[in-house]
């Protein structure tokens, strides 16, 4: 997997210096590279020399892998070159948001638990105050959310709220792989966020086949068969079903059935990630597959984050498989991960939770009507993507250039397929010289793929930006591409 124009820095090993006992340095230096106060002694502890430096090849191996680099270059892109339009980061639009909301949802919440929980002024200062529940306070409120928005019905003790979901992926993954020969499925493209976090744990990952329409359940079947014929444990499969980052690929219901029938017949849990379920262009709302799952095959891995307010960092596992002990006794896999969760994070921030779950009360939560509006805004932007593109790239222009691009019903995003090679050189031109960025679909792929296709988003952009951004993507893909016109 290459990563991005981030390649261009310093790499982690030069910044930490790998040079011998003869590395030069300069007077009131110490040999790492922090100064001294002059020539003098120095009054505070002295460096033992280049060995007090740690060795990066003796560090976890996840550090020098690139994968963990292209999370962070989705957040800091636009920071790198401030005047570029950035199709880059999947984060979503900032114009619904007022600081002063913040406060607002806080008193939602703290009037909630006085007026219909009966709870005393020191009851909730506790709660707001302290460590609290690991496995979350608001629990309940996200169950009668999720049966309200997404007709999923689970007692509130089979959810964990997570400090965003990425600390979700990390419990579950913790959990359900136990030694070497567990691997988890993934779809190839593939949100970096699983996959970083399968490497922080050393959990093997195996691609799966992704067309068109999402992840072909068939390929599951032949991934997870493949795994045992080699000695593996396929334990799970991740999967993104409406909108996928990167790809903006959807499952049919057709293939929704279908894939929770392999999981059945093969043994496998889904890991089903759900944060653009709401946004769709085009067509009715699809049931999630946990919505679908009538034998508890499917693990739901939520966030907040697009639907109310990323900053808050609040997410949740619904984790209603029953886990047998050793003697015969019972309990949901949710316990299970808040175990794990009382010696990572403790619990998530009771402040935040109090600001979603002010955002739930005040929304009845029915979190889908209340995103009316934000559904509209990110529905219009994907719709003024893609005629832009089509203005731009009419079909005979796309036949000369040996371009095209895919049409989601929904999401953030959607790929770009063009005839030169899309990397961090390329992404680097085209901020430098055309002023307008997008993200290396080499970034998300397992393997050698991706490398002629670029992901566009939409979501942080309004659509008179969106107009001019795809114009200056026009003018660089012209300039790239091998064919004149």
């Amino acid at each position: 997997m290459t990563h991005s124009v981030r390649d261009t820095t310093a790499t982690t090993a030069e910044a930490a210096g790998t040079a011998g006992p003869a590395a030069h340095h300069t007077p009131g230096q110490q040999p790492n590279g922090t100064e001294t106060a002059g020539t003098g002694p120095s009054t505070g502890p002295v460096p033992a020399g280049p060995s007090a430096a740690l060795r990066l090849d003796a560090l976890h191996g996840s550090l020098t892998d690139p994968l963990l680099e292209a999370m962070n270059f989705l957040n800091e892109v636009v920071s790198r070159f401030p005047e570029a339009i950035s199709f880059a980061p999947g984060r979503p639009s900032e114009g619904a948001f007022e600081p002063e909301d913040i406060a607002r949802y806080l008193r939602v919440y703290t009037d909630h638990l006085e007026r219909e929980r009966g709870w005393s002024r020191a009851q909730i200062r506790t709660q707001l105050y302290q460590y609290g529940r690991t496995g979350g306070v608001i629990h309940d409120l996200i169950a009668r959310a999720l049966a309200f928005d997404e007709d999923i019905h689970v007692p509130a003790d089979s959810i964990v709220v997570t400090t965003g979901c990425q600390e979700g992926m990390l419990l579950t993954l913790r959990a359900l792989c136990a030694g070497p020969e567990d691997v988890l499925l993934v779809n190839s493209p593939c949100y970096v966020g699983i996959t970083g976090a399968a490497r922080l744990l050393d959990v093997t990952v195996r691609p799966v086949h992704e067309g068109p329409e999402g992840l072909d359940p068939e390929s599951v079947r032949t991934a997870a068969r493949a795994a045992r014929a080699a000695g593996q444990r396929p334990r799970a499969c991740y999967v993104v079903a409406d909108f996928a980052n990167p790809s903006g690929a959807s499952l049919t219901i057709e293939a929704r059935h279908r894939l929770l029938e392999i999981a059945e017949e093969e043994d496998l849990l889904i890991l089903e990630d759900n944060p653009y379920g709401f946004f769709v262009r085009a067509g009715e709302p699809r049931p999630t597959l946990k919505a679908l799952d009538r034998h508890r095959r499917v693990v739901h891995l939520g966030s907040f984050a697009k639907t109310a307010l990323p900053g808050a960092r609040v997410g949740y596992v619904l984790a209603d498989q029953r886990v047998i002990g050793p003697h015969g006794e019972s309990s949901v896999l949710a316990e299970e991960l808040c175990k794990i969760k009382s010696m990572t994070t403790v619990n998530t921030s009771a402040i935040s939770q109090a600001v979603i779950g002010g955002m739930l009360v005040a929304s009845g939560c029915r979190l889908r009507e209340a995103n009316a509006a934000p559904i509209a805004f990110y529905r219009d932007n994907l719709n003024a993507l893609l005629a832009e593109l089509e203005r731009h790239f009419p079909a005979e222009r796309r036949a000369a250039l040996g371009i095209d691009w895919n049409l989601p019903d929904g999401g953030f995003f959607l790929v770009v397929n063009v005839p030169f090679t899309a990397d961090s050189a390329a992404l680097e031109r085209s901020a430098r010289d055309f002023g307008v960025l997008w993200t290396p679909m080499s970034d998300f792929t397992l393997g050698d793929g991706g490398t002629h296709q670029l992901r566009l988003s939409c979501s942080a952009l309004d659509p008179e930006r969106i107009r001019e951004g795809v114009e200056r993507l026009a003018a660089f893909i012209t300039h790239q591409s091998p064919t004149p016109t």
